[in-house]
């Protein structure tokens, strides 16, 4: 890595938004840590894309072995900026009936994160440290008959993001949330989704690179819309959502 050039670590980066994440970045002249279990995968997009090896580091990480994380961070170029992409979906009527996959959901789409965020947040030696950005749903926002149990692992991840903001406020190292609706990506492929709701996994990850300083992060306007009035909506009216 070229000295003075900043990093961004991605975890979870074997994403569709991860990939066009790491993308950008590198538009934006970072070094890349890319983290996932599927290193091979990576490799070849890597490939696919000609991106210089000397600008991206893949690791293998995985969210689910939370023994290995202490020394995965420790062998790391330590990060200026922080993106945990991780997710894992089980459908409700089968996660009501499949302990396996409700608790995968959780530890994938919550306690992984938190195991390896901890750890980076209280890093004090880590003085390039900036931002977090954890990737969130609107499944979270509300709890749903639907989808109430991949949403609140989503849930728990957004409040434990909004905690970790208040924390690292005062080091000036700024936590973002990206509160996202439907993607076009391989975690929601075959679903039966709303067509002109889908947002382009690009777009998403435009968003988050160019995440400012609030909190949430709403990607599109009909999201936006969706996001607001979700949160401002009687029980009585949830519970007839479906």
């Amino acid at each position: 890595m070229e000295a003075g050039r900043k990093t961004v670590l991605v975890l979870g980066a074997n994403s569709d938004v991860a990939k066009q994440v790491i993308l950008l970045y590198l538009k934006k002249g970072f070094y890349v840590i890319a983290a996932s279990r599927s290193t091979k995968e990576l490799e070849d997009f890597v490939k696919k894309q000609g991106i210089d090896d000397a600008r991206i580091n893949i690791c293998y990480f995985d969210a689910l072995d939370f023994g290995s994380h202490r020394a995965f961070y420790n062998g790391l170029q330590k990060p200026h900026i922080v993106v945990y992409a991780a997710g894992f979906l089980v459908q409700n009527e089968e996660a009501l009936k499949d302990w396996e996959g409700t608790f995968r959901m959780m530890q994938v789409n919550y306690c992984g994160a938190v195991s390896i965020l901890n750890m980076i947040a209280m890093d004090n030696e880590n003085r390039h440290l900036e931002r977090i950005i954890g990737i969130s749903s609107l499944s979270g926002v509300r709890g749903r008959k639907s989808n109430f149990i991949y949403g609140s692992t989503k849930s728990a991840f957004t409040q434990y993001l909004a905690g970790l903001r208040q924390l690292l406020a005062e080091r000036r190292i700024v936590v973002n949330v990206v509160i996202s609706g439907y993607i076009r990506t391989k975690i929601n492929a075959g679903l039966e989704l709303n067509e002109s709701l889908m947002l382009e996994p690009e777009f998403v990850a435009k968003e988050i690179v160019e995440a400012g300083g609030s909190f949430a992060i709403v990607p599109g306007l009909k999201w936006k819309g969706i996001y607001q009035v979700l949160k401002l909506l009687p029980e009585s009216l949830v519970a007839k959502l479906p």
